[in-house]
């Protein structure tokens, strides 16, 4: 900052350099005014000074004092990814990440003409290398800089997974700003209340159709400094206010970016313009709402460094390697999908998106090594296999039945033997009793692996060339049924359960290739600290002890934004986060069936959901749900029964099974299309008992229901969770009939 001092008539007097001391410039300035109030004094006490004359003397002896500030713009940027912004300007460049978008110089540098993305499904299909993306990444990032994005403001980034979604994320982030990220499935209160909330300045969406849908609300309750569509024309916006607000493709945007970077390199004079400021992995990155499966989403600060952990640590849960591919379909603003993207992309891999609707066609044409996907996708797989089992002629079906039997049976005798069985028994058994339990189990596996064997040949060879997946499957983000664990497990399919929330960024426990403890989500990935507390006194509880689980680690959020009261419930003074899921720690035993799998964690559904019945019984719903969800007659279920004296259930039945089975059972005529509702309730009755007659409460009283929980009518959130509490409220008064 320079400041010219300067006679009335324009002429410098004096020009102090722009290094002077911030003191001696106010000691300086003070001396002028003091001078100029001493001579105005002492001329108002001198009486033959008329009032022309002193205006003549001020006029010759006033300094004008003129501070010519050329306001320099901040420019923070990633301080590994354009180290030689920092470099031209005689700092020392870092060796190591400091901010999420630092990877992408590491990849370019390492994996550069390797394939990093590939996107069949929008028009044009892309095909994209590692060089290519770092420098989308920086065009983009310089692109925002030109549109007049400054450094920490919010921009609202609302769609769905492409390449394009990962260019302007990271480009958001590499300019220094904090995107908010949401799906383009959220209904329009969702985003408004989130834009709004997050104070965004500017809104980046995936299509014009997804804007038309928001425009008359957004014009009249939000401030938009700017609109960028990612995908499609400007001309389909509808209404003449998009008129008045800027609006830029995504192509438009790479193309000043471009420019301005051609520019920059060229230019001389850049230290006169700008203040560089790298970006500190204590900055916030990201702006993530909870999903909301109850109450109102709350707003989740991710710091560079919550991520960066997560993208430095996860091998060990999944050892990617150069040209290994992935498959994703989940939203890439869900944290779970988000980090694990960032990982993979620092490991050389090749990320292919598909669809919901796409999936089954591409696990078999892209046959990825890994797919990592919420539980829902792999009981969706499990579904289909056994829909396709049970179609099939009655001797297959038998041949089918018995060698998945044999499979699970052998399964079992190997977890025994490898001591990789669950318990929660802190005494563990003697020696004796240890060796013939592994002589037994090994005996019973020898004389089964024969049967196995042969199953892989002939059965299991099949659905592996059907759904891909040669290395792993990933799950996160909800509860692995169980019989679905240890189906994937019986055919050879290797499936990684994983447990995070958005507030951890979100990974804090997964499975490990070498430890695939099934039942479990695993141990606590590196750097994490795990504690089981009693729901009600907060007393910590010894391994083996169900309570509230908590974590502690450099994962967990920055808090909840301007939501001080929310962070302060959720984390303690020490930084353990109060998770809000029920669980347990397996205790450590060195000889037995349990001897591989001591502190791995299991997780057994949220405190929340807890259902507390008038007899004063606490009872898990999840445990039922997931046990009920094993018929095929059943498409969703939530359990209810909060202060009655009975379970029951609200059931989206299958009507497309329930059909066939009451033909099969010649309940219907063979040639109807529907069942009645007395006769569909028949059937799932019939169903619950059998899958639910171990649990210690049945379920009584039924409600069925035509509407299938959706994204789009609001009872599932994005990430395919059912909100619980949205169904309860919406079929109040039919529950309430229930039970009457």
């Amino acid at each position: 900052m320079a400041f010219n001092y300067r006679l009335r008539n324009g002429h410098p007097c004096d020009a102090v350099p722009g290094y002077l001391s911030s003191a001696a410039t106010t000691l300086l300035i003070c001396w002028t005014c003091f001078s100029l109030v001493f001579h105005s004094l002492q001329i108002r006490q001198n009486q033959s000074f008329s009032r022309e004359r002193w205006g003549d003397r001020v006029r010759r002896l006033r300094v004008f004092c003129q501070f010519e500030t050329e306001k320099k713009q901040i420019r923070k940027f990633p301080p590994f990814l354009e180290s030689s912004l920092l470099s031209g300007n005689g700092a020392l460049a870092p060796d190591e990440w400091r901010a999420v978008p630092d990877i992408w110089r590491s990849s370019a540098e390492k994996y550069g003409d390797r394939v990093a993305l590939v996107d069949p499904y929008h028009d044009p299909p892309s095909t994209i290398t590692y060089k290519q993306l770092e420098q989308s990444i920086l065009d983009f990032a310089e692109g925002l800089r030109v549109i007049g994005v400054r450094p920490d403001e919010k921009i609202a980034l609302f769609a769905d997974n492409s390449c394009r979604w990962l260019v302007a994320d990271q480009g958001m982030m590499a300019s220094g700003a904090i995107n908010v990220v949401r799906g383009s499935r959220s209904s329009v209160e969702e985003l408004l209340q989130i834009y709004n909330h997050s104070e965004s300045v500017a809104l980046a969406v995936d299509n014009p159709e997804m804007f038309n849908r928001m425009a008359e609300t957004f014009y009249s309750k939000t401030s938009m400094r700017f609109l960028i569509l990612l995908w499609g024309d400007k001309s389909q916006l509808l209404g003449n206010k998009s008129k008045q607000l800027p609006v830029f493709n995504f192509v438009e945007v790479m193309d000043l970016g471009q420019q301005s970077r051609k520019a920059l390199l060229e230019s001389h004079d850049s230290e006169q313009r700008y203040v560089y400021e790298a970006i500190d992995s204590d900055d916030i990155a990201a702006l993530l709402y909870t999903s909301g499966t109850t109450g109102n989403p709350k707003g989740v600060m991710l710091t560079h460094g919550n991520l960066l952990h997560q993208i430095k640590n996860l091998w060990d849960v999944v050892p990617a390697e150069p040209g290994d591919r992935f498959l994703s379909m989940l939203p890439p603003w869900h944290a779970y999908e988000r980090a694990c993207e960032y990982f993979i992309f620092s490991h050389g891999t090749e990320q292919v998106y598909s669809t919901v609707r796409n999936l089954k066609d591409d696990l078999g044409h892209y046959q990825p090594h890994y797919l990592i996907s919420v539980p829902l996708v792999y009981e969706t797989l499990y579904s289909n296999i056994q829909k396709q089992i049970s179609t099939s002629s009655l001797l297959r079906k038998l041949v089918a039945l018995t060698f998945i039997r044999v499979s699970l049976a052998y399964m079992e005798c190997k977890r025994i033997y490898e001591g990789k069985c669950l318990t929660k028994h802190q005494n563990q058994p003697s020696y004796v009793y240890s060796i013939v339990d592994w002589l037994w189990a090994r005996i019973i596996a020898i004389i089964l692996l024969p049967v196995h064997l042969l199953a892989k040949k002939l059965v299991y060879s099949k659905i592996h060339s059907a759904i891909g997946i040669t290395k792993a499957g990933v799950s996160g983000g909800g509860s692995l049924p169980l019989h679905v664990d240890r189906f994937f497990e019986a055919i050879g399919v290797k499936v990684q359960n994983g447990y995070g929330l958005t507030e951890t960024s979100p990974v804090i426990a997964a499975r490990r290739p070498g430890c695939n403890v099934v039942g479990s989500v695993g141990h606590p990935i590196q750097h994490t600290e795990f504690k089981v507390v009693d729901y009600e006194t907060g007393e910590v509880l010894p391994p083996g002890s169900k309570g509230i689980l908590k974590v502690r680690g450099p994962q967990v959020m920055k808090g909840y934004y301007k939501n001080p009261s929310a962070t302060d419930q959720a984390i303690d003074k020490d930084g353990w986060l109060n998770t809000g899921d029920m669980g347990w720690i397996a205790p450590r035993h060195s000889v037995g069936r349990c001897r591989h799998s001591g502190d791995v964690i299991v997780v057994e559904g949220r405190a929340k959901d807890t259902i507390v019945l008038s007899t004063g019984e606490n009872v898990e719903p999840v445990e039922l749900e997931e046990a009920a969800m094993r018929s095929s007659l059943i498409q969703h279920i939530i359990v209810v029964g909060q202060d009655k004296r009975r379970l029951g259930a609200v059931i989206v039945p299958n009507k497309e099974e329930i059909v066939k089975t009451a033909r099969n059972l010649s309940i219907t005529d063979p040639n109807s299309s529907d069942v009645s509702k007395e006769k569909a309730t028949g059937l799932i009755y019939k169903e619950l008992k059998t899958w639910t007659s171990n649990f210690p409460f049945q379920i009584g009283p039924i409600l069925l229901i035509d509407e299938p929980f959706t994204i789009d009518n609001g009872l599932m959130t994005p990430t395919m969770k059912v909100r619980r509490d949205k169904v309860v409220a919406q079929y109040r008064e039919q529950i309430d009939d229930m039970y009457k």
